[in-house]
This record gives structure tokens, sequence and C-alpha cells, in this order.
């Protein structure tokens, strides 16, 4: 099973307020953060009523391994996971929290 998640990237700074050059983060993170905008479903959407197959919810908010997923070519935004490569499903963080 899979999902297709978009990677949120939360913009960081030191304690000291001082931003961090892109990518620095990054490059320390052991997992990423994004939110889940596609799920595995039991048969192709011809009509509203599909069931999710993948055990994560649609809209969820999830952490996964840094090197997980296969990158989708048109948009550097977005990956392929496999349901087995997310490490939690989390409640939204946001900028001012993640300090």
């Amino acid at each position: 099973m899979r999902v297709l998640v978009q990677m949120i990237k939360i913009e960081e700074r030191t304690d000291a307020g001082l931003y961090l050059p892109a990518g620095a983060k990054e490059a320390q993170d052991e997992a990423f953060y994004g939110k889940v905008v596609e799920v595995a479903r039991d048969r192709p959407m011809t009509d509203d009523v599909t069931e999710n197959v993948s055990g994560v919810p649609y809209g969820a908010f999830v952490l996964f391994r840094k090197e997980a997923g296969v990158r989708v070519p048109w948009d550097e935004r977005l990956r392929v996971i496999d349901v087995k490569d997310i490490l939690a499903t989390v409640e939204e963080v946001m900028a001012d929290e993640a300090h």
C-alpha cells in the first residue's frame, strides 16, 4: 500500500532568531513532515464512494524517513511513500510551535 504525501517545509530559525540557509536543517533531519494528499483506494475513483484501504487517513500529517518514497517528477514536493515507511501520524505543526 502506498500514499501520496506533499512535503511541508517548516521555516527554521535558530533560538537567536537567525534564519538557517535553505537545506541546512534538512541535511540534519532524520525524518520529513508532510500531508497525505491521496491514499490507496479499493477501486478507481469513478464514483464518490470508494474506501481508503491504505490504513492512513486522507489529510493526515505524517513523519516519514528522509530516504523513503519516490519523488514525483513534475512536483518536487510530492512523494509516493509505502505505508510501512510512515513513522507516525502527528497533529499539524505550526511554524511558531516548531521552535
